[in-house]
C-alpha cells in the first residue's frame, strides 16, 4: 500500500497493540482530535482491529495483523505507541527507532537489563527524517497525574523541609491480582517478567520523582508467592481444575464465577470491569462469559493456574543523604491500585490516598487538606497526562516536555532490577556497583 506522508499537525500515531493500554492512549486522540490522530493499528485479534477501525475511522489498509508488517513499510506517521506484552517492547523499539518514529512505550520498557540499556542507546542514536532526536516516553504514568504533580509542588515549595522518609503502598487489589497475575497475561515470569517490574516499576519511579532523581545508594527487598499454588488449594476442591465445576467454589474468595459472572449477573450493566477482558467477542453477556470460563484461562482454579510471580513484596531503598523509602506491593487488598503515600520531612508530614492529601506543619501544628483537580482516565489522570506530555514533546521536538530523559527512565528501571536481585539473592545491593556492572555487561 502507498505510505501516507506524516503530517505535522495533528501528530499522527500508530497504535501497536489494541488492548487496554492501547485503547487508553488512543482515547486521548478521540478527546483531542486537533492535537493527535490515530492513523493505524496493529493487533492479531480481528475484534480489536474492528473496534479501532470503528472508533478511529481507519480503512482496511491501516489495520495490521502484526507489528512487523508496519515496520516493513516506510515511515508513515510521526509516532508509535507500543502497547504489546512486555517481551516485545525491546525488538519493537529497535525497529521503529531505526525508522525515525517518536516512541511512546508502555511500561516496563523491557524485561532484561541488556535490553533496557540497548533500548536507550538506540533511542539516543535514532533520528527523525528531519534529523531531530527521537522523543521517547515510557508508561510511568503516575508522575503525570494532577495529584502527583500537586504533591511534587508541595515538596518543592519547602513546606515539608528536607525529605527524610517515604512510605508508599501499591494495593493491587484481590480481583485485579487474580485476574492479571494468577490467571492472566502476567502470571509467568518466563512469558513476561517478574511482578515488581510488571506492576510496580512506576511506583519506584514515583518515589524518584518525589526526590527529584536523587540517586539510590542501597536496595533490599523481601517477598514471595505465598498463596496461589497447589499446596494451598482447599481440600474441599478435590481434583477440580475449573471454578465452574468446583464443589468448593461457593466459599472461595478467588472464584472466577464470583469475579466475572456473579457480579455481571447482578450489576445491571452490560459487563463488569474484568469480564470485558475475558470474552473475545463483541457481545459481553452471561452466555459468552460462561463459555469463556468453561474453556479459557480465566476459568481455571487460582491454585492450579501455574503462576510463578510473587503475590506480595516490599522494597527498601536508601538514597543519597540518608533518605529512605519503603515501597509495598500486595495482592491482598480491597483497594484496587489506589496507592497510599506518607512523606516524612523535617518540617512537616504529607499523607495522601491518590485523590487528596493532607500536609501537617510541625511548627504551627496545623493541617492543610489538598484536593487536586480530578484527572481524566486511569491512574488519577496519569494516562491522559502522559499522552498529553508525549504529544506536546512530539509537536515541539522537545524531550524535556516529558520531564525525563531516556537515561532517567533507565535508572528508574535499574532500581527495580536491583530490588529483584536483592530479593532473590537475599542480600543488600549496592546500587552504584550494580549499575556499573550492568553498563559493562
Amino acid at each position: 500500500m502507498p505510505a501516507p506522508t506524516p503530517s505535522s499537525k495533528p501528530v499522527s500515531i500508530i497504535i501497536l497493540g489494541g488492548g487496554q493500554r492501547g485503547v487508553v492512549y488512543a482515547d486521548y486522540a478521540v478527546a483531542h482530535p486537533d492535537l493527535v490522530q490515530v492513523v493505524a493499528v496493529a493487533d492479531p485479534r480481528p475484534l480489536r482491529r474492528k473496534l479501532f477501525a470503528r472508533r478511529h475511522r481507519l480503512d482496511n489498509e491501516h489495520l495490521f495483523n502484526d507489528w512487523e508488517d508496519v515496520a516493513k513499510l516506510p515511515r508513515f506517521a510521526d509516532a508509535v505507541a507500543i502497547c504489546t506484552l512486555d517481551k516485545l517492547h525491546a525488538p519493537m523499539v529497535s525497529a521503529f527507532s531505526k525508522l525515525g518514529y517518536h516512541i511512546l512505550c508502555e511500561k516496563p520498557m523491557a524485561t532484561s537489563i541488556p535490553d533496557c540499556i540497548n533500548m536507550v542507546r538506540e533511542i539516543e542514536t535514532g533520528r527523525t527524517e528531519a534529523g531531530s532526536p527521537l522523543v521517547f516516553g515510557v508508561g510511568h504514568v503516575l508522575r503525570y497525574s494532577p495529584y502527583n504533580q500537586a504533591i511534587k509542588d508541595v515538596i518543592d515549595s519547602g513546606v515539608l523541609g528536607d525529605i527524610v522518609n517515604i512510605q508508599h503502598i501499591e494495593p493491587v487489589g484481590n480481583e485485579h491480582f487474580v485476574h492479571s497475575f494468577v490467571r492472566g497475561n502476567w502470571r509467568s515470569e518466563t512469558e513476561t517478567t517478574f511482578a515488581l517490574m510488571a506492576k510496580c516499576c512506576h511506583d519506584l519511579d514515583i518515589v524518584s520523582f518525589y526526590l527529584s532523581g536523587r540517586k539510590p545508594v542501597q536496595v533490599s527487598s523481601f517477598g514471595s508467592l505465598s498463596l496461589f499454588k497447589p499446596s494451598r488449594k482447599p481440600k474441599e476442591a478435590g481434583d477440580a481444575k475449573r471454578c465452574l465445576e468446583c464443589p468448593a467454589e461457593e466459599d472461595c474468595v478467588w472464584s472466577a464465577k464470583k469475579v466475572y459472572l456473579e457480579k455481571h449477573q447482578g450489576s445491571g450493566k452490560q459487563h463488569t470491569n474484568w469480564a470485558v477482558h475475558v470474552v473475545n467477542a463483541e457481545e459481553i453477556n452471561e452466555e459468552t462469559v460462561t463459555e469463556a470460563l468453561k474453556t479459557g484461562p480465566y476459568g481455571v482454579c487460582a491454585f492450579e493456574a501455574g503462576n510463578d510471580v510473587v503475590d506480595h513484596q516490599v522494597v527498601n531503598v536508601e538514597y543519597e543523604d540518608g533518605v529512605t523509602a519503603a515501597i509495598t506491593m500486595s495482592a491482598f487488598t480491597e483497594a484496587e491500585c489506589n496507592r497510599g503515600t506518607v512523606i516524612h520531612g523535617t518540617r512537616g508530614e504529607l499523607i495522601g490516598d491518590m485523590e487528596t492529601f493532607t500536609v501537617f506543619d510541625f511548627l504551627s501544628r496545623t493541617k492543610k487538606h489538598h484536593v487536586p483537580k480530578a484527572g481524566v482516565g486511569l491512574h488519577g489522570g496519569g494516562d491522559f497526562g502522559l499522552a498529553e506530555a508525549f504529544v506536546s514533546a512530539v509537536h515541539n521536538d522537545d524531550q524535556s516536555k516529558l520531564g525525563v530523559t531516556p537515561d532517567d527512565v533507565l535508572n528508574s528501571h535499574l532500581v527495580v532490577f536491583a530490588a529483584e536481585t536483592a530479593r532473590r539473592e537475599k542480600r543488600v545491593v549496592d546500587f552504584a556497583s550494580f549499575k556499573e556492572a550492568a553498563m559493562k555487561a
